[in-house]
């Protein structure tokens, strides 16, 4: 640090609970689920089993399928203490292979069910699943849910979801609450569980009562009130760079806002064009209850038409959304790693973080290091230390890869000791926590956050 410069105070956090943040989320889903799938159990058994045990199994199966399409609807409800918690990227992850589970266990429930009855009847299994279809009530609407669940199924696959545009891909889930409504309908109709116990029926109901819920108040009502309360507008358009912008947002009440730096907004700009699209910029300012800043990179069409918005634009904003944020800092000090525009959570990080700060911000070539200026100038004011590292990502040092072990132990010797952050682009991301794993840094102390929206 320039021995000229004045630093400000070191702040170091606060006392940290035992249990993080993130591992009580976690402890929390999964005493949940665990507590539910027992109940499930105990009411399957409590309801008879079948003299064919792939009737038996294939009953079981539709329960568990029926419980998964709830704890989905729990996932992707937004909420904001779990959002807080865990981040978008991992209950995405957890979305998504919790889905993969339920189709599984759809295809279990219906292939087990239509051998278990066609043996008892001597059909064949395409002559009995026609059959269960025109005789039993809800099992046509059952057949169209696992249809659509197929079709979501297929959307989500990586080579489709990469082809696909976000709105597509949204839209396409869009199917899956149809789905839920159908598989709903179909286990009121000839659900063992809803035909023989008041208990059970009270559980089914409650359980998804309590999924839909958590759905219209995360997705629809949280938002709508928000947005009523704070109308947000744009105030101002700044060029960054030749490719890079960043847009300032004003509005009412912002000071109750509970948004905090290192979080992001999926942004509606309310213009005739684009009111439809939503995307997922971070906050690359920290709040401060008057405006709120996003800065973003001109890498699709989308991001491209931010540069001529006009001042007076109506914003609608989802969020704030992400655990990258300091809630989960464990320890007195922090490297904050950067990757291209990454830079911008990374940048409104360093007014919110606690203690001694060093800051590496990868950039292929000196113009592509936006905000630098503003964050040189703020690393200065708190004495914080920033090390830009400029050059293609196949780069070595004198110590190997710029971002390999030895490279990050040689700028920052007492790593161990401080608690990582890392935002850029995916294979840069990996890099670093396969560094920093490498150098013994607890998990911990180690956030990392993408950007993956749960439909």
């Amino acid at each position: 640090m320039d021995p000229n410069v004045t630093a400000l105070p070191r702040r170091f956090a606060p006392p940290r609970p035992a249990v993080t943040p993130r591992v009580a989320a976690k402890v929390w889903l999964s005493v949940f689920l665990a507590a539910n799938v027992l109940l499930v159990t105990v009411f399957f058994v409590a309801g008879g089993l079948s003299d064919r045990p792939l009737i038996s199994v294939g009953r079981l199966a539709g329960l568990y399928a029926a419980q998964a399409m709830a704890f989905q609807l729990l996932l992707v409800a937004r909420l904001p203490w779990l959002d807080r918690r865990l981040g978008m990227d991992r209950l995405t992850a957890l979305h998504r292979w919790t889905g993969f589970g339920l189709l599984w266990l759809l295809v279990t429930h219906v292939v087990f069910i239509v051998f278990g009855y066609a043996g008892l009847e001597d059909n064949t299994a395409a002559g009995e699943l026609v059959s269960l279809a025109n005789t039993l009530e809800g099992v046509l609407r059952a057949i169209v849910a696992l249809v659509l669940i197929l079709v979501v199924g297929a959307a989500s696959a990586r080579f489709a979801r990469r082809r696909m545009a976000y709105e597509t891909w949204h839209f396409v889930h869009l199917y899956t609450y149809a789905a839920v409504f159908l598989a709903f309908t179909h286990q009121i109709a000839i659900g063992q569980s809803f035909a023989g116990s008041p208990v059970a029926r009270g559980y089914w109901w409650t359980l998804w009562l309590s999924a839909g819920t958590a759905v219209l108040a995360g997705r629809f009502v949280l938002p709508l009130w928000r947005n009523m309360r704070h109308r947000l507008q744009v105030a101002a358009v700044v060029p960054e760079s030749p490719d890079t912008v960043s847009v300032y947002l004003t509005g009412r009440d912002l000071d109750r806002l509970p948004a905090r730096a290192g979080q992001f907004f999926l942004w509606r700009f309310l213009t005739r064009d684009r009111w439809w699209q939503a995307n997922p910029f971070s906050l690359s300012a920290a709040p401060d209850g008057r405006t709120l800043r996003l800065t973003a990179k001109a890498v699709g069409e989308s991001s491209a038409k931010l540069r001529s918005l006009r001042v007076g634009t109506r914003v609608f904003a989802e969020g704030p959304y992400g655990a990258f944020t300091t809630i989960h800092q464990q320890r007195p000090n922090a490297l904050l790693v950067a990757g291209g525009v990454g830079v911008t959570p990374i940048r409104a990080l360093l007014e919110d973080i606690a203690g001694h700060v060093v800051v590496l911000y990868r950039a292929r070539t000196p113009e592509d290091a936006v905000l630098l200026p503003e964050l040189q100038k703020l690393a200065k004011t708190r004495g914080a230390v920033v090390h830009v590292l400029v050059g293609p990502k196949d780069q070595a040092g004198p110590h190997g890869p710029v971002l390999g072990p030895e490279s990050l132990y040689a700028l920052v010797p007492d790593i161990v000791e401080r608690d990582v952050f890392v935002c850029g682009p995916p294979g840069m991301t990996s890099a670093v926590l396969r560094s920093v794993r490498q150098l013994g840094v607890a998990g911990v102390q180690v956030h990392a956050e993408r950007f993956s929206l749960a439909a």
